[in-house]
């Protein structure tokens, strides 16, 4: 869809329509599932990409995200988090310049969704990229974002828009009991409209 104002620009680029320097992975997988593990991670190359190079690739993506040893299996015959983790590594099979994460660990069960999080500190830190992460839960925004930008829509209007930008504080991993990150939730649970004395 065209902006109705403003330009999204990558290293100063405009971005126009599809844009080979994105990835996007989705709360679901959306894995295929007649091919393996392997062959899904291969669908984010690039094309034309040589094939010796795709293969390492590949590898060294399923080894970061603790797949090798799961490769030959299909979709339905490993678990929730190891098909996010199959979705992940297909995103940045493309080396993305920006990589676009909708809710990505939403449907997991809490503690899968906590080691989904600190992967994705692990896969950052490997191949550093912008990430976009859209995320309902503030305790998953803390301790893995620089900036939260809290949107809202205001009484009369269709769109949402900026309500609030915080930057967090503290580099990355930060500690989840961290005092400054509680208090910061606070600040965001109140500016979300929740009553933190009920919390």
């Amino acid at each position: 869809m065209p902006p109705t104002q403003g330009t999204v620009l990558i290293d100063g680029t405009p971005v126009n329509g599809i844009d080979d320097r994105c990835a996007v992975a989705f709360q679901e997988p959306r894995l295929l599932p007649w091919q393996n593990i392997h062959k899904n991670v291969e669908l984010g190359l690039p094309q034309g990409t040589p094939k010796a190079e795709a293969q390492e690739r590949v590898e060294r993506l399923l080894e970061l995200v603790e797949l090798a040893d799961f490769a030959h299996l299909r979709p339905r015959e490993v678990s929730g988090g190891m098909a996010q983790r199959t979705s992940l590594a297909r995103a940045l099979a493309r080396r993305p310049g920006v990589l676009l994460l909708d809710e990505p660990f939403g449907a997991l069960d809490a503690l899968t969704r906590l080691k989904m999080q600190d992967l994705l500190l692990q896969v950052h830190e490997a191949h550093p990229t912008t990430v976009l992460l859209v995320t309902h839960d503030v305790d998953e925004a803390l301790p893995l974002a620089d900036r939260i930008v809290v949107l809202g829509r205001k009484p009369r209007e269709t769109a949402a828009s900026i309500a609030h930008v915080f930057t967090v504080p503290g580099d990355r991993p930060r500690n989840r009991s961290d005092e400054q990150l509680g208090r910061m939730r606070l600040t965001l649970l109140a500016g979300l409209g929740v009553d933190t004395h009920r919390h």
